[in-house]
């Protein structure tokens, strides 16, 4: 059986993403991360779901 890598395993519900952001946005995001003790990707979600609804966009 050959080992699997974590950084290898599929995600069943989720998928991985690689983007650059403003340095200044990311440190806010770091400190509500860090205040809130919420995962950064929960943060995302949330954050993805209020740029849909501005633009109106079924999820």
């Amino acid at each position: 059986m050959e080992k699997t890598n974590s950084r290898q395993r599929e995600l069943k519900n989720r998928i991985r993403i690689s983007s650059s952001v403003d340095k200044k946005l990311y440190d806010v995001f770091e400190e509500i991360a860090n205040e809130t003790k919420i995962p950064k990707s929960k943060l995302y979600d949330t954050a993805l779901e209020l740029l849909a609804e501005k633009y109106n966009k079924n999820i």
